[in-house]
């Protein structure tokens, strides 16, 4: 490694109004290293990501490549310095090839040739140990590949200075193996490499350093080799937590939901769903395992009453009145006029769960506007709601009057997750409920759901992260294309076994069956 940094940040600091994002940040990566950038949820470290990248520009400070002071005004500056960032949401045409997205924008001096093109991915692809099709569309990928798709096409613009932003967020394990062994052989090649995640076993098995922020400040960079979970953990959060999920036993289960056979066509004719039956039992955490956009999204919607189905029963064991309802095809508002306490963290937090332009109490009043008795709309119990939301789930926001779209993604979770539990719910499904989240939220929001558990819900737990579901839940179905091809035991089951459900493409059960 060269004594000269890649890249130097010197005294950062970015603002947005009121709110310091980064307040003189100091970071520096070498060349043939692999740097990992851990910090709370609004602790500003995309922001100063986007800085490196050119998507924001500094208030103050310096920034230096190579020991030479630079100004990064846009991302094609960053280019031109060798610096490219993999966002966590591709930026991919899916109609196109991965060879003409890698190319896209680019202006080359001889006119456009796709051979030359695919010639090239080849070469980058052989030396890095990718695996990609040049000529296969964005559409027929999977998540893994358009991921490749994206890191490639800022090998090929000449990158050498690499930002990843939650890489590997929807990645199976056996995925997550491909993509270390393929950045340890970018290192190993003298890329310096930034990493931004919440797994800290992630951190500390594939990084060279870690660089700590909190509440915008830079804290410190410690060797990863001489760190711990809970080290780094202290670091980010400022007080020592337990990071132990207290799994205990379900007590007197019941059937509360049980979803036979459904099968499911999107508006493109594809079959989404495919016979899939499961039961959903109070006093347990029912996981669910799968790659993105195996037909998890559609199978909850289905549930809450915001998706067709072709066919199957969704019977729900109401355990006041002992009455068996079919909730197929009800909307939300019938199945909670059938007297059913459903609640739902969708996927979508702002496209489905919270309106962005409402403030945080006007957000808690869309559960329950329709109960007022008069034409004035009562603020009382939707603002103390949101205080309790807010002080309980530590909200980072001004006030309880803030846009939700102001708001962080991780404190925008927070509140759709705390209003939703707030209702008192029989069965609860939570889609990714801390994707984005910090580990010290995170926790918080497993321990929810386990009080959840303990008072008789039945808890529907959507996860990409293995680790948790295995800790987390007491069964773990998992679905692939749209079937289920196994149900594990949440106590017993390995990350290898899920994982491998997760790509298989048979409908049998395997790993021990129904548990």
């Amino acid at each position: 490694m060269s004594n000269c940094p890649a890249i130097e940040l010197k005294n950062i600091t970015k603002t947005f109004g009121s709110v310091v994002a980064n307040s003189n940040v100091n970071l520096s990566v070498n060349r043939g290293e692999i740097l990992s950038v851990l910090g709370e949820n609004g602790s500003g470290k995309t922001t100063l990501m986007n800085m490196i990248a050119g998507i924001y520009f500094p208030d103050h400070g310096q920034i230096f490549i190579d020991g030479e002071e630079v100004v990064i005004r846009s991302p094609r500056d960053a280019f031109s310095h060798g610096i490219g960032m993999i966002h966590q949401h591709f930026k991919l045409v899916d109609v196109f090839s991965a060879a003409e997205n890698i190319v896209l924008g680019l202006k080359e001096e001889e006119h456009y040739n796709i051979r030359r093109s695919a010639a090239k991915i080849k070469e980058i692809s052989e030396q890095y140990g990718f695996e990609i099709d040049p000529n296969k569309k964005i559409y027929e990928m999977s998540v893994s590949e358009k991921q490749t798709v994206e890191i490639i096409k800022v090998l090929y613009r000449g990158a050498d200075i690499l930002i990843l932003d939650e890489p590997t967020a929807v990645l199976t394990p056996q995925e997550t193996q491909k993509l270390f062994a393929v950045l340890r052989r970018m290192r190993d090649d003298g890329k310096a490499i930034i990493i931004i995640t919440h797994k800290l076993h992630e951190v500390l098995s594939l990084s060279d350093r870690v660089a700590v922020l909190r509440k915008g400040e830079y804290i410190g960079t410690v060797e990863t080799a001489s760190t711990n979970e809970s080290e780094l953990t202290e670091m980010m959060v400022g007080k020592k937590i337990s990071l132990d999920i207290e799994r205990t036993e379900p007590e007197n289960p019941q059937e509360r939901l049980v979803v036979k056979n459904i099968n499911c066509m999107n508006r493109e004719g594809v079959k989404v769903l495919d016979n899939v039956s499961f039961t959903a039992k109070s006093g347990e955490i029912l996981g669910i395992a799968g790659i993105a956009g195996s037909g998890q999204r559609e199978l909850l919607e289905a549930i809450a009453g915001l998706q067709h189905i072709d066919s199957g029963e969704i019977i729900y064991n109401n355990p006041k009145t002992g009455k068996q309802d079919d909730l197929r095809d009800k909307t939300p508002l019938q199945i909670r006029e059938l007297g059913v306490r459903l609640s739902f963290v969708p996927e979508d937090r702002l496209g489905m769960g919270l309106v962005g332009n409402m403030d945080i109490i006007d957000n808690m009043m869309l559960r329950s506007y329709r109960k007022g008795k008069s034409p004035f709309l009562q603020r009382k119990k939707p603002k103390h709601l949101a205080d309790e939301i807010i002080e309980q789930l530590e909200v980072v926001t001004p006030s309880a009057t803030t846009p939700v779209r102001r708001l962080s993604g991780g404190n925008v979770q927070k509140v759709l997750v705390g209003r939703e539990i707030a209702s008192s719910p029989t069965v609860l499904m939570a889609a990714y409920p801390v994707r984005g989240l910090d580990i010290n939220s995170s926790y918080v929001i497993y321990n929810l759901l386990n009080r959840q558990k303990q008072n008789g819900v039945a808890v529907i737990f959507v996860g990409e992260d293995l680790d948790v579901l295995t800790e987390l839940c007491d069964r773990i179905i998992v679905i692939g294309s749209g079937r289920i091809t196994g149900t594990l035991d949440g106590r017993t089951a390995t990350k290898e076994q899920i994982g491998y459900l997760m790509t298989a493409s048979s409908a049998e059960e395997k790993e021990g069956g129904e548990a």
